[in-house]
C-alpha cells in the first residue's frame, strides 16, 4: 500500500509521533513477552513488518546482538533515523505488493499492520515464505468489531460523544478497506498458512494515560476527514479534546490479539 492509497493514519504527519509513543506503552510489553517466549537471542534474523516506530526494532536489536540482523521495513521509513545502524536494516518495502526482504527469518513479526493492507492474503504468504523451518511468525492486529467504543462506560454526555467520534473513526477506516473483525481470524489464517502449534491471546487496555494520548493523537490526525465527511463537528471534536485531556473519562482500546505458529 502507497500513501496515496487513502491510508487514514500518515506516518509524516506531525501526530504520528504521538501515536507510535503511546502503541509502545500500551502493547510493547505484550509483544516482548510473546517474543522472550519463543526464545529469541544473539544471532537470529528478524523481520520487522511495517515498523512504524523504534521501539520494537530496537528492541529486538539488542537481542540478537551485532551477529544478528533485524531488517525493519515500511511504506514509508521517515520514522528510521534513529534505529538505522548494524545489526538493523531499513527498507521501503510494500509488503502486500513485493517480494519479502529475504529468507530464512528465525522470525517475522507484524504488529497493528495487517488489518490496514488491501491484500492481507498475499502479505502473509509473503512472510510465511520468509521464514526459515522451525522459524516463528508472531501477528498482532485490532479487532475494533469485537469492543467498538472508546468509553465501554457510556454513563454522560462526555462519554457519548467519544463514542459517536470514535464510530466515525471506525466508518472512515473500514471506507478505506480496513477489517475491523481481523484480529479474530489470525489463529484460523496462521493454521491454513500452513503454520503448527498455532496459539493466540489478547490484551484489551481499559483505561490509561497512553489510552487518552493515543486518543487525542488519532482525533488530531483525522479531524479534517471527520469534518469533511460529516461525522462530527469542529465544536464536537473541540469539545471532546478537552474532555480527553481532562483525565475526567475512562478510554478503551480496541483489543489486540496475538496469534503466532512455527514453520
Amino acid at each position: 500500500m502507497t500513501q496515496t492509497d487513502g491510508y487514514l493514519l500518515d506516518n509524516r504527519q506531525t501526530e504520528a509521533g504521538k501515536r507510535f509513543d503511546a502503541f509502545a506503552t500500551l502493547f510493547d510489553p505484550t509483544t516482548f513477552r510473546h517474543i522472550e517466549r519463543f526464545g529469541i537471542g544473539s544471532g537470529w534474523r528478524c523481520w520487522e513488518v511495517g515498523a512504524g516506530g523504534t521501539s520494537v526494532v530496537s528492541w529486538l536489536a539488542k537481542k540478537v546482538g551485532p551477529t544478528g540482523r533485524v531488517v525493519a521495513t515500511d511504506i514509508d521509513t521517515s520514522w528510521a533515523a534513529s534505529a538505522a545502524r548494524p545489526p538493523v536494516e531499513i527498507q521501503v518495502h510494500d509488503v502486500a505488493a513485493e517480494e519479502p526482504p529475504g529468507e530464512g527469518f528465525d522470525l517475522v513479526h507484524a504488529r497493528l499492520v495487517l488489518v490496514h493492507v488491501p491484500d492481507r492474503e498475499r502479505a502473509l504468504r509473503s512472510m510465511v515464505k520468509a521464514l526459515r523451518p522451525g522459524g516463528r511468525l508472531l501477528l498482532e492486529d485490532a479487532d475494533p468489531a469485537l469492543q467498538p467504543l472508546l468509553c465501554p462506560d457510556e454513563h454522560g454526555p462526555d462519554q457519548q460523544l467519544a463514542n459517536r467520534l470514535r464510530h466515525g473513526f471506525r466508518k472512515l477506516l473500514s471506507e478505506r478497506g480496513a477489517d475491523l473483525s481481523y484480529g479474530r481470524k489470525l489463529p484460523r489464517l496462521l493454521r491454513e498458512a500452513g503454520l503448527r502449534e498455532v496459539e493466540a491471546d489478547a490484551y484489551f487496555p481499559v483505561t490509561s494515560t497512553a489510552c487518552a494520548d493515543l486518543e487525542a493523537a488519532t482525533i488530531r490526525q483525522i479531524r479534517d476527514q471527520l469534518v469533511t465527511a460529516g461525522l462530527a463537528t469542529n465544536e464536537d471534536i473541540d469539545r471532546h479534546l478537552v474532555n480527553v485531556a481532562s483525565g475526567s473519562m475512562d478510554l478503551a482500546t480496541a483489543p489486540m490479539i496475538s496469534a503466532w505458529g512455527r514453520k
